[in-house]
């Protein structure tokens, strides 16, 4: 289970990364330019927090693995994990409209990706937590 912990870690790292390049990406400066200042600033402040979080939790997996698999705080951490990025796989599956990615080639690769790492990271999550 080490491994498994290890490349979520380095997983999270790159995901919490890859964040920063969002608003050039996704052209936030021209799409938000409707939006409230209110609204534009909680984008970027809950976009930060989000990768900031991300970033985290993959630093924990990479350096604290033999603790969150052998401790028991570390097998809590890793349910209260499970359960985060189960809940992350639900919102993939049932919020995002497939009008989003449905007959688009590029974006259903991604969408089918994506599902398939937040599958991944909440069963290992859930084995470490559960003693699987």
């Amino acid at each position: 289970m080490n491994i498994h912990i290890q490349i979520i870690g380095s997983l999270l790292v790159t995901l919490s990364l890859i964040h920063l390049a969002f608003p050039k990406y996704f052209n936030w400066k021209t799409e938000f330019q409707s939006l409230s200042l209110f609204n534009k600033q909680m984008v970027g402040v809950h976009t930060f927090f989000i990768a900031l979080i991300v970033f985290l939790m993959g630093l924990l997996c990479l350096f604290s693995t033999k603790e969150l698999i052998t401790t028991s705080l570390g097998k809590t951490i890793c349910l209260g994990l499970g359960v985060f990025w189960g809940i992350r796989l639900l919102f993939q599956l049932f919020v995002y409209s497939p009008k989003l990615w449905k007959g688009k080639r590029f974006e259903t690769i991604i969408h089918m990706l994506f599902t398939g790492l937040w599958a991944y990271i909440t069963i290992v999550f859930m084995s470490v937590s559960l003693k699987i």
